[in-house]
């Protein structure tokens, strides 16, 4: 089986945010991921980590958070400085946490013009910080109207682009099966690129369990593929979080 973590801006939320990290490995869980973590204290989320033997795996770039702000600037011609400057931020919390991935989001853009400016940033970016870990993960246009990256074509094509080492895909299952109708052949086209995988239920976003994705073979393939990366559980749960667990074994 595959190696899981929890993605804690979606689960645990029963619970104040700094209590979920000690329900995850309470819950059997050896990592965890935040999408924003910027409003909360990083050397008490450091902390957390510590204390309760957590890897930290991933963390989203721009800082502002997913409740209304814009969904990343990389891809936003104009907004260069603004999203250079949004990285240097992003890399101060990195310092602290400490993540294995940062996941820079294009945000609202569409053109030969804004993947020209994505490519650009992306090269920037990872130059600015060799030693860490990139991904860029192609996002449906259901979930996020306009969103620049909503094809796993683009994103290859991006990627080898930019060429460099510290920059993989994020292959979130759910928004595969969104895109392409079929999560399994997306992987088998483009897995080999993915650094960090998501999994969750389609099409309700809800454990990854049910529904038209067989993650029991899609975890086997995983394996059967030699990816040796985490796969984060980012859904809503349909009841209480630990209800629902028993997915991640």
């Amino acid at each position: 089986m595959p190696k899981f973590c929890a993605n804690l801006t979606w689960l645990f939320t029963e619970r104040p945010f700094m209590e979920r990290f000690r329900a995850a490995r309470e819950a059997g869980f050896e990592a965890v991921e935040v999408l924003f973590p910027y409003d909360c204290p990083v050397q008490q989320m450091r902390d957390e980590l510590v204390w309760n033997d957590l890897r930290f795996v991933l963390m989203n770039c721009p800082p502002p958070n997913a409740t209304g702000g814009p969904q990343g600037f990389a891809a936003i011609p104009g907004l260069q400085d603004r999203f250079r400057r949004d990285f240097e931020r992003c890399l101060r919390y990195a310092q602290v946490l400490r993540p294995e991935h940062i996941h820079i989001m294009a945000g609202a853009a569409e053109g030969a013009e804004a993947e020209a400016v994505f490519i650009d940033n992306l090269k920037w970016a990872a130059a600015r910080a060799p030693r860490q870990g990139l991904t860029i993960e192609p996002i449906n246009r259901a979930d996020m109207p306009g969103y620049f990256l909503s094809d796993f074509a683009t994103a290859a094509r991006i990627l080898d682009a930019v060429g460099a080492d510290n920059l993989r895909l994020q292959f979130d299952a759910y928004h595969a099966q969104h895109i392409t109708g079929d999560a399994m052949a997306a992987w088998a086209a483009h897995g080999a690129r993915a650094a960090h995988v998501q999994v969750a239920g389609f099409p309700r976003r809800d454990e990854p369990v049910a529904g038209a994705i067989d993650y029991p073979a899609f975890f086997a393939r995983l394996d059967a593929d030699g990816y040796r990366g985490w796969v984060s559980g980012e859904y809503r749960p349909a009841g209480r979080t630990e209800a629902g667990l028993g997915w991640s074994g």
